[in-house]
């Protein structure tokens, strides 16, 4: 396979790489080649079936109960990402400490790839890039793109693997947002956070929680009386179907809503922004999740 080179394949993408080094080996799981280092294991998991043999990946956010808004990076945390041939990291306002470890070593020969970046995204846009299903190809054919520039001797073998991620392992993915979309498209739904957003679409279901309410859940920022109280009636008046939490960030206002939810018998489907359990792949985490939520569905609906 002829070598393309990198600001060509990547689109219009150019903007978001950017240059520092690789000295020194960390912890990785994978083969030896390219070293990758992703600030969260739901990108590295997908960057290490891309790399296969020839990379080796490690992942910072990796526990299921460590909210990413707030980690505190150690020492060797920038070590790892200061010996990163790769590093992955997310933006849009999510991971800023990820940001500031590249910046604080900035050697040639590292390639950084930041997600929003990507698409042309700034702080204050949704960040949980990860669960629109169309990005989520877009960031592999990226990491694809990164891994054939830094070792073009491979292309072809990571060309292979895009072909078997996008056409394997995440068909079972893709079958299950077709059935949902086709069975539930138009159900109103309400969710806890804006990290259900983004799905919310590609499964034709009909979001109705207020945008404003899922957002200051999702920042930490207080809400509105008015959206609280919007969010308690579209659950007790039976305006949605079935109702959509994020297991890692659930507040005060979250349990209670959770509570309403239960009371008023509208089944509860959960979702976390990072592999869970952090041993599974990101196709199955997000597999686990689709059924979880098509069952909710079907619950509500009887379809």
């Amino acid at each position: 396979m002829s070598h393309v080179p990198l600001k060509l394949g990547l689109l219009a993408a150019a903007a978001v790489w950017t240059a520092g080094c690789a000295s020194v080996g960390v912890p990785v799981s994978g083969g030896r080649g390219v070293r990758i280092v992703a600030a969260e294991n739901f990108w590295g998991s997908i960057a290490l079936q891309l790399g296969g043999a020839h990379a080796g990946v490690q992942s910072i956010i990796v526990n299921p109960a460590q909210d990413p808004h707030s980690y505190e990076p150690t020492t060797a945390d920038a070590r790892a990402m200061a010996s990163a041939q790769l590093a992955i990291v997310n933006g849009v306002g999510y991971d800023p400490w990820a940001s500031k470890l590249l910046a604080a070593n900035p050697v040639p020969g590292r390639v950084a790839l930041t997600v929003g970046s990507l698409f042309g995204l700034h702080e204050g846009d949704n960040p949980h890039r990860w669960y629109d299903p169309s990005e989520v190809l877009q960031v592999a054919r990226a990491i694809t793109a990164a891994l054939s520039e830094l070792d073009p001797h491979h292309a072809g073998y990571f060309a292979q693997r895009l072909t078997r991620f996008d056409t394997g392992d995440l068909a079972q993915y893709h079958a299950l947002i077709a059935q949902i979309r086709s069975r539930y498209a138009g159900v109103p739904v309400g969710a806890s956070e804006s990290i259900f957003a983004l799905l919310a679409p590609a499964l034709g279901l009909h979001l109705i929680t207020p945008p404003s309410f899922l957002n200051a859940i999702s920042e930490g920022t207080e809400v509105t009386a008015q959206d609280t109280s919007t969010t308690e009636r579209q659950i007790t008046g039976h305006a949605i179907k079935v109702w959509v939490y994020n297991a890692q960030n659930v507040t005060p206002e979250i349990q209670r809503l959770n509570g309403l939810a239960r009371a008023n018998r509208i089944p509860i489907a959960t979702v976390t922004e990072t592999l869970s359990p952090a041993g599974d792949s990101f196709e199955q985490w997000q597999v686990h999740q689709l059924r979880g939520l098509q069952a909710a569905l079907h619950e509500a609906t009887g379809r």
